[in-house]
């Protein structure tokens, strides 16, 4: 019966603490009451009145901490974009040339394009004879390496052609 007295006290005991707000602690354990920063301060000030040979120190280094990390996140470098260039374009060819200059033009950088090929093939050449002198040295058969060759690179010719042809719009009745 006592016990059942004393459970009976817990329920209205336990029901009286639902009610927010009816007992003291339960407005300081709120959300907010525990961000005000009132008795952090108390506690700071309580502490720091007391006789210590290091509390002064301990501010000022402290205080340098704090200012440092203010200083560092407020000195902030920006960088802006340099200025565009002032572009001074050169041209190779004169603005007012003739038609006839412009064919004279052409004819002598072709002349020079097929001079250029021609060196291109000699030198090519003479590296073939120089091969085939190696391979006659060695005990080599150079023709028929050399006619393989030769299919080889007539192949890679036609399929360039091929692909030029196709790239131009040229077709085989063309």
């Amino acid at each position: 019966s006592e016990r059942a007295r004393d459970s009976g006290r817990a329920i209205r005991h336990s029901a009286r603490l639902a009610k927010p707000f009816s007992i003291p602690y339960l407005y300081r354990m709120r959300f907010v009451s525990r961000l005000n920063p009132v008795g952090g301060l108390q506690d700071f000030w309580t502490e720091f009145r007391r006789p210590n040979p290091y509390r002064w120190p301990i501010l000022g280094l402290s205080a340098l901490m704090t200012a440092g990390l203010f200083y560092g996140f407020t000195s902030e470098k920006t960088y802006i974009p340099p200025a565009r260039p002032d572009v001074t374009y050169i041209t190779s060819f004169e603005p007012g040339r003739t038609d006839a200059q412009i064919a004279a033009s052409n004819a002598a950088n072709q002349q020079r394009k097929e001079q250029r090929a021609a060196e291109m093939a000699a030198r090519a050449e003479r590296k073939r004879e120089i091969y085939r002198a190696l391979g006659r040295a060695t005990g080599m058969d150079v023709d028929s390496i050399e006619a393989k060759a030769a299919a080889e690179r007539a192949q890679e010719e036609a399929e360039a052609q091929r692909r030029q042809d196709e790239l131009m719009g040229r077709t085989l009745e063309d």
